[in-house]
């Protein structure tokens, strides 16, 4: 199958809606159909966007325009600032994630994009990344109903598990498993083909939540940005960041900045991963799990990963 726009049939009623080339915002999301309902895991980054997603959603199954729940696997808003768009449709997340969605609104973005050129080098990389989408007027819609570790949902005769794996890439990661059809909706626990970004971490509760969907046993695999993939691409990540890890510790311990170190750092097989500049931001993630007191808000971080851009 192959890595185009738009839906992706997966499974019998199942569909992955994909966004090449799976770079900064431009996310996956997917929905699930039964019995004339429908389950929408995630939204996108702003409503032109979303609107055309539902828009084609509608055109392939009527069970679309019966959208009645929602599940927002974290809080970035290339998950979820389309969420306004979906009328009265409960809107699912877990309570970190609730919670974590009203640190960084939609007006947030905004003024950002506004003020960039009075942000130096940090401002023109978000501007760079961030300029193909608009946050104007774009209301903060969070989730309805929130749960914690585990969530049964039916969406006609089918079962939908929802599973708290976060902290992780951001506070409240989950991910959408479908038993039966052997396909989970990760969210953005994997980034395929493409360096990940640790928001959160730390990182070892990421390895552990590879590992977590690994024991599901999936056969189709949707990430959060990048084509479709199998578990191979979860055993991937998980590798990337135990080598990320171990060359992070070794240039800790000789007292290298984060900045030095992700340009020290070979990556081995994970070199031609896109996005080469989340390294130091993963970087920064690491030193801080080795107890570094180090900034962690995402303006430094962003002026780094300019940094690392060039």
């Amino acid at each position: 199958m192959g890595y185009t726009k738009g839906l992706h049939e997966i499974a019998d009623g199942v569909w992955a809606y994909l966004q090449p080339d799976g770079g900064w915002g431009w996310s996956n999301a997917g929905l699930i159909t039964g019995g004339g309902n429908s389950l929408l895991v995630d939204t996108l980054f702003d409503l032109r966007l979303t609107a055309e997603m539902l828009n084609q959603m509608c055109a392939m199954t009527p069970a679309a325009r019966h959208i009645a729940t929602v599940v927002n696997t974290h809080a970035n808003g290339d998950h979820c600032y389309g969420n306004s768009l979906l009328g009265d449709a409960e809107i699912i997340a877990t309570a970190r994630c609730a919670e974590e969605m009203l640190q960084l609104p939609p007006a947030t973005m905004a003024a950002m994009l506004r003020s960039a050129d009075s942000l130096g080098a940090a401002g023109q990389f978000v501007q760079r990344i961030f300029s193909p989408f608009c946050f104007e007027d774009v209301p903060l819609v969070g989730p309805t109903r929130t749960f914690e570790q585990h969530l049964e949902l039916r969406v006609g005769d089918r079962s939908v598990s929802l599973l708290e794996v976060g902290p992780a890439h951001t506070a409240g990661d989950a991910v959408v498993h479908l038993a039966d059809e052997g396909i989970v909706f990760t969210g953005d626990i994997l980034f395929h083909g493409g360096h990940p970004i640790v928001w959160a971490g730390p990182v070892a509760n990421w390895i552990t939540a590879c590992d977590r969907v690994l024991a599901l046993h999936p056969t189709v695999v949707v990430p959060g940005h990048g084509p479709l993939a199998t578990p191979a691409a979860l055993e991937d990540l998980k590798a990337y960041f135990e080598l990320l890890t171990r060359e992070a510790r070794a240039r800790f311990d000789t007292g290298m900045t984060a900045l030095d170190a992700a340009r020290d750092i070979d990556l081995g097989p994970y070199t031609g991963w896109s996005e080469a500049e989340r390294v130091v931001a993963n970087v920064h993630a690491l030193y801080r799990d080795f107890g570094d007191p180090a900034p962690s808000d995402a303006l430094t971080l962003m002026g780094d990963m300019a940094a690392l851009a060039g």
